[in-house]
């Protein structure tokens, strides 16, 4: 554990949920794999698509809207509506398919292995604290079993801006009745959740899980107040 800022009394944490609470990239491969396969077998002109080829749609969303990255979910959803209209699908068979490859993709986003570690950690915490999870993500903590350990959740889109934006670190710091410099955000990225959290008021945790150096790291902006390797090193803030 590192401290490059002086901690003030925590009375509340905050959580990133991918790549903070478990390994978020084996499922994100898997679940990607999945629903291209799903789309090819949909519909027999599908059957030669590629990522590439689901991506186009996706830009071409947020060309017109360039917002729309804030709701990875509906930015999804639309792409897969687009694409099904585009290929002469009418308005309502559209959404019906749209909603049918959405709901494919939400059986996989959340095959999550959560280390045993996480959930002795989290237990443990919130025993003591409030705890709350601010991702950007679509990640269900109630479908990997981590609901429990949380307060409430907010997501990116349905709940304000994407992180760094303020706006969900704000709702937390507002729903909690908790000033913003006593609550603590844990993340394991430098600008959404260190630099996030630190113009929104709070403290911040980098967990830093892959033994990268702080001033080497090109999204490095603002200094995190801690910085650990592992997320039992928390307890010893209680």
């Amino acid at each position: 554990m590192h401290f490059y800022r002086p901690l003030a009394p925590i009375k509340a944490m905050t959580f990133d949920l991918d790549d903070t609470l478990y390994d978020n990239h084996p499922v994100i491969e898997k679940t990607e794999r999945q629903v291209l396969q799903f789309i090819r077998e949909f519909d027999l002109r599908f059957a030669q698509f590629n990522h590439d080829d689901l991506d186009a749609y996706r830009q071409i969303l947020l060309e017109q809207d360039a917002n729309i990255y804030h709701d990875v979910t509906e930015w999804r959803w639309q792409a897969a509506k687009m694409m099904l209209c585009h290929y002469g699908y009418s308005r309502e068979q559209a959404i019906q398919g749209a909603d049918d490859i959405m709901a494919h993709f939400a059986y996989w986003r959340n095959q999550i292995n959560v280390p045993e570690s996480t959930h002795t950690t989290l237990a443990a915490l919130a025993e003591k604290l409030p705890l709350v999870a601010i991702t950007n993500g679509n990640a269900e903590p109630a479908a990997c079993g981590l609901n429990d350990y949380f307060q409430f959740v907010l997501k990116a889109g349905p709940d304000g801006r994407s992180k760094p934006y303020c706006d969900m670190y704000c709702s937390a710091a507002d729903k909690l009745n908790i000033p913003a410099n006593n609550i603590l955000h844990i993340g394991d990225n430098l600008q959404t959740d260190i630099e996030g959290a630190i113009r929104s008021g709070m403290q911040a945790c980098w967990i830093n899980m892959d033994n990268k150096t702080l001033m080497a790291e090109k999204e490095s902006r603002l200094v995190p107040h801690i910085e650990i390797s592992n997320l039992a090193s928390l307890l010893t803030l209680l």
